[in-house]
């Protein structure tokens, strides 16, 4: 079976569709699909629904399609850093639902787990309880997530075999094993692939199982917040 593409409109072409449900790896810039989604901003398709941590920044990453007005919804934890986003949602023009960061990666990998929902304490008393069933274990209340399971997963990785075996580097790993699980057809970016065999099979994070399509480009790395120090005198 065929896995590796030449681009990522190649990857993408017939599957996206007006409407569908997109699962997003990545945490701020950090291990971002950003060819994918610069692919997916070109389709023109919309009215999406995306789940992710966040969504991306002013005009980079995720940022993109919410310039173009291509989402509708977002299922997130965080939307700090982008006030296109802030706006949108203020305004009424965005769909939210806030989710904790937890809960969010353990609802992507539920869905790839098959599980269509479980019970957590996070939220409880907030408004994140508002509208869920509750229920009691052992004299403590919880309430039931849905498990996320997406049309589309797109993610990034570092290095992957032409079967999907995919190697993550460091914090850049985030939310992409769980995106990568929940969706129905799951498209990798990664920067080198190699032959199967080459990677060891003790420190894959992602079975190729998972994965059904893979690229291979050119990456801007782009820092989200630099922080510095002012030099003291000698």
């Amino acid at each position: 079976m065929k896995k590796v593409y030449g681009s990522a409109a190649e990857a993408l072409d017939g599957v996206l569709q007006d409407g569908m449900t997109i699962a997003a790896g990545g945490f701020g810039l950090c291990g971002i699909p950003e060819l994918l989604i610069d692919a997916i901003v070109d389709s023109g398709v919309k009215d999406l629904t995306v789940a992710s941590n966040n969504c991306g920044v002013d005009g980079f990453g995720l940022g993109k399609l919410l310039d173009t007005k291509q989402i509708k919804k977002m299922m997130s934890s965080y939307v700090g850093e982008n006030a296109e986003f802030m706006r949108q949602y203020l305004s009424g023009e965005l769909e939210l639902e806030f989710n904790p960061q937890g809960t969010l990666a353990e609802r992507m990998r539920s869905g790839g787990c098959g599980i269509p929902g479980f019970y957590t304490k996070t939220g409880v008393g907030t408004v994140i309880a508002e509208g869920k069933e509750h229920k009691d274990f052992d004299g403590e209340t919880y309430i039931l997530e849905r498990g996320i399971f997406a049309d589309l997963s797109i993610v990034k990785a570092w290095k992957a075999d032409t079967t999907g075996n995919a190697v993550f580097r460091k914090t850049a790993r985030n939310f992409n094993p769980p995106a990568a699980m929940c969706g129905k057809i799951c498209i990798m970016e990664v920067e080198e692939i190699v032959e199967p065999g080459t990677l060891d099979g003790d420190h894959i994070h992602l079975p190729g199982i998972y994965v059904h399509r893979i690229i291979k480009g050119e990456h801007e790395k782009r820092i989200e917040q630099r922080t510095v120090r002012t030099r003291e005198d000698a």
